[in-house]
């Protein structure tokens, strides 16, 4: 009777579950048993295990093979486990050494001679190896795409042949070469090529300094996606910890490994108005990321926000709170990361010209008021900052476009804003409870008075209440000042256009 313990990793949302794959070989009639509740893949590893051993130029051996993945309780999926199994297998009939196994980690689908394929999402196990002490053996696809993680041991073998000979030190295979990905610059749409438009500048910092939602209302060709587009060139690059968080939701969603040019810019999604509400929050039969996940960390873009059906917008109100998105289902739920800066960008009325100095618009009040109802109340007091984007046709002719600031420089006080708000309550103003917003705010009598009378005039509700708090201290903070005065509270007021009555002709 033999025994043998190796070790993997099974994918559970953004975990890597640690994984003991043990292999007992005994007397009686040949067999070869996986049990710890193996689906149909992880199953089929037994005749790819089978042939790649013979394949390699090992013995198979002809007795009662049980490998258990333990444990038990928790469903195994894919073809990740083929490399520890035939690993186990060797140990035990000792055509490797059985102490080598300790400090090692294997994931990898085998190919029927021996060779070793990649299995995608391996970033989060090579981060779990790394606090487990271990080394991770892996497909060289797979250790180049874990490679920018610091401290992780990666060992890719081309296969299984090589791995054998690295547990018995006949070679040693070595790690992937740490990428250097900020060695490129930032090559994002720079701000200076928006002509005009302010107000709606201003409002783009304001979002990108506090962290605030940020909606823009109209007509069509106002530059409302060219201004969207330029917010990730106004946020901070990303941290290393933050980066590898991105990067390990794209492995997770199996989109492609992002590139090492752009490891550190904040993600930019701009999915269709027709996606679905799973394709904006992640779900299927094996749970994946959304967009929302995708844009963790970075800016997530809807445009023409009505136009999304309404089942997918209610489905982003609580990711909006929380930061994250739960899916549920029958056998379990995981949790992804959601802690996007949501911009949008919709007509202000079916035909796009309400309000328009230039076109006459056609559509009544009913209308328009129909429109703008598919945004329910709930969903527009998420988003702070409503703000009109209006033709400007005279500017366009009368602005020197070199007058108009930059990226870099607004980037500049934008992440020297974000610094201060970290130092001093550890989160941006958008993130901050009611609580700690109250810690936060030191209101002037007259700021207090204002927006008093702004919460009757407007009936807002206890959060758009705090909304407005919250842009009325991020526009403090980029006054410089320790207090909020009336003129933060009334600007901050002026941005909450939908909170306003219905329009009129």
């Amino acid at each position: 009777m033999a025994i043998a313990l190796t070790y993997s990793r099974s994918q559970d949302g953004m975990d890597a579950l640690a994984i003991s794959v043990e292999t007992h070989l005994s007397n009686g009639l040949p067999s070869f048993t996986i049990v710890g509740l193996p689906e149909t893949a992880v199953r089929e590893s037994r005749e790819r295990v089978r042939c790649a051993l013979l394949n390699s130029g090992f013995e198979f051996p002809q007795r009662r093979i049980t490998v258990n993945l333990a444990p038990g309780d928790i469903p195994k999926e894919g073809t990740r486990f083929d490399l520890a199994i035939a690993i186990g297998i060797l140990a035990s009939s000792h055509q490797v050494p059985v102490k080598a196994l300790a400090g090692a980690e294997f994931i990898a689908e085998l190919a029927l001679d021996g060779g070793l394929r990649p299995v995608g999402m391996a970033l989060p196990a090579a981060l779990a190896a790394r606090e487990a002490g271990r080394e991770l053996i892996l497909a060289p696809a797979d250790a180049e795409d874990a490679s920018p993680i610091q401290g992780a041991e990666l060992r890719p073998a081309v296969d299984l042949r090589a791995v054998c000979d690295h547990l018995a030190g006949r070679i040693r295979l070595l790690s992937p070469a740490a990428p250097t990905p900020r060695a490129t610059p930032r090559t994002l749409p720079d701000l200076a090529e928006v002509v005009g438009q302010h107000r709606a500048r201003r409002a783009l910092e304001i979002a990108a300094a506090g962290g605030h939602n940020l909606l823009f209302i109209g007509p069509p060709g106002t530059g409302k996606t060219m201004l969207a587009s330029r917010l990730p060139g106004l946020l901070p690059e990303l941290t290393e910890a933050q980066a590898l968080e991105v990067a390990a939701l794209h492995s997770l969603a199996g989109q492609a490994p992002r590139q090492r040019e752009g490891w550190y810019v904040p993600p930019f999604r701009a999915p269709h108005h027709s996606a679905s509400a799973v394709a904006l929050c992640g779900g299927g039969r094996t749970p994946r990321p959304g967009e929302i996940s995708l844009a963790h960390h970075g800016v997530l873009f809807l445009d023409e926000l009505p136009e999304f059906e309404r089942r997918a917008l209610e489905a982003l109100r609580e990711p909006l709170e929380s930061g994250a998105i739960t899916i549920a289902r029958a056998t379990r739920a995981l949790s992804f990361h959601a802690r996007f800066l949501l911009v949008a960008a919709m007509n202000p009325c079916p035909c796009g010209f309400h309000g328009d100095g230039r076109n006459q618009c056609i559509c009544s009040t009913e209308r328009i008021t129909a429109y703008r109802a598919r945004i329910s109340g709930p969903l527009s007091e998420r988003i702070d900052l409503h703000v009109e984007v209006p033709r400007q046709t005279l500017e366009l002719v009368a602005v020197d476009r070199r007058e108009e600031e930059n990226s870099a420089a607004v980037s500049t006080r934008v992440r020297q804003l974000r610094d201060h708000q970290i130092a001093r309550q550890h989160k941006l103003n958008s993130q901050l409870t009611s609580a700690e917003l109250a810690l936060s705010c030191a209101l002037a009598p007259d700021a207090r008075q204002l927006l008093a009378h702004a919460l009757d005039r407007l009936g807002l509700s206890a959060r758009g209440y705090h909304k407005v708090l919250k842009l009325a201290l991020t526009i403090a903070d980029m006054a410089g000042v320790k207090t909020i005065g009336e003129e933060h509270v009334a600007e901050a007021i002026s941005y909450r256009v939908l909170d306003r009555r219905p329009l009129n002709r």
